[in-house]
């Protein structure tokens, strides 16, 4: 197990149990503070009096034992309290893998790092929209905030094996003028929403972005992936990621509500090439991609598909019944684990990273960030892939 999954499982904890839930709160409340003070100033560990010593991780994960021992081994939202789910039906069961909420407001987390951003850090000729695909990034966190319930922020930092805490919400190279910032959401419907945006001026604009179904639901992830190359060369996808091969092994099926938006935008109807990735694992049949060189197609095509895409996962996760037991709700969650494994291993954007940050820096964003739930092979276990 990573380090950080044993702050993850403490921060979905339930407990019956009011002692356990105040000591719990008390410690945790604390600890947050303190590493989002320590996340914000530098990217070096913190000192062994901080989050990090091992002293309080024993603590925590005695606790951690306690609680979990106290429940049955079953977990809950936030911090020991039962929610409603949407639709107002109430669930008994919730989703592991649910991370550390940020200490932070909804306000400050999506104002962190001057965001939104309005100019770019590179080179640019660009006198209209310099940020690309800024405002998908705007349209989209507007988009939650109206309508997902009890979103709230998550921490953004990376806990590697050796230890060390990263703050992963941030990045620059002043040289080359390139910078990548993320947020990170959840809410009862979703467990996990990454946002990143790699601002490199003309050069690259990249707007990436993952939805997390709680895994109480045994639906697709929404995955976005926007790229733009010197303003000539654009590649986008936009998909309902299938966490099974058969469609029908989902809760809900879902490619014929997609094939009437997706054939409306002939533009977007392309298909991926193996080169990174099978199509056949986590990828569906209505997939918007394409690649194409008129950059009007962003505004006219894309943006238009992106947020029926957005919105039509979000009804369908609405519009799906919870999972009943415990085994089918750990099974989509290791589906998940799967989804997050097989991304990490194929994306194509280590090098972009690794050029702009370094190869370690690069290979831990991925693969304990982007893709937290991703577990290394033992040949990428000194973080360097071969």
């Amino acid at each position: 197990m990573k380090p950080q999954h044993l702050l993850i499982s403490a921060a979905v904890v339930a407990a019956p149990s009011p002692a356990l839930v105040s000591a719990f709160l008390a410690s945790t409340s604390r600890s947050q503070r303190s590493c989002c003070s320590i996340l914000s100033s530098t990217h070096h560990p913190p000192s062994s009096s901080s989050i990090d010593s091992q002293d309080h991780l024993s603590e925590m994960e005695d606790l951690i034992a306690d609680l979990v021992e106290v429940n049955g081994g079953w977990w809950s939202h936030g911090h020991g309290v039962q929610v409603q789910p949407p639709g107002g039906r109430h669930s008994l069961l919730s989703s592991p893998g649910r991370s550390t909420p940020s200490a932070l407001t909804i306000d400050e987390a999506s104002s962190a790092h001057g965001m939104p951003w309005t100019t770019t850090y590179g080179h640019t000729n660009e006198t209209n929209n310099p940020l690309l695909y800024m405002p998908f990034w705007n349209w989209q966190f507007d988009f939650m905030k109206s309508s997902l319930t009890n979103l709230h922020p998550m921490e953004c930092w990376i806990s590697s094996n050796n230890g060390s805490i990263m703050d992963a919400s941030y990045n620059e190279n002043k040289d080359k003028r390139a910078r990548v910032v993320s947020q990170c959401y959840a809410s009862d419907e979703y467990r996990k929403i990454r946002m990143t945006y790699y601002d490199g001026g003309d050069a690259v604009q990249v707007f990436n972005s993952v939805w997390y179904p709680d895994a109480t639901y045994n639906l697709p992830i929404l995955g976005i992936d926007l790229l733009s190359f010197d303003r000539k060369r654009y590649i986008v996808i936009v998909d309902f990621q299938p966490l099974h091969e058969d469609e029908d092994d989902h809760a809900t099926t879902y490619e014929h509500i997609l094939k009437p938006i997706r054939d409306k935008y002939g533009t977007l109807n392309g298909r991926m090439s193996s080169k990174f990735y099978d199509t056949k694992h986590f990828f569906s049949n209505e997939m918007l991609f394409a690649r194409f060189d008129d950059g009007k197609i962003v505004e006219e095509d894309l943006f238009p598909a992106f947020q029926s895409y957005v919105t039509t996962h979000l009804d369908l996760l609405r519009r799906t019944a919870p999972a009943a037991n415990k085994e089918d709700v750990l099974h989509v969650f290791d589906r998940q684990r799967a989804y997050d494994t097989y991304l990490a291993d194929r994306d194509p954007a280590v090098g972009l990273f690794a050029a702009m940050f370094g190869k370690q820096w690069a290979e831990d964003f991925i693969y304990d960030f982007l893709f937290s739930l991703s577990e290394r092979t033992d040949d990428d276990d000194d973080g360097l892939r071969t």
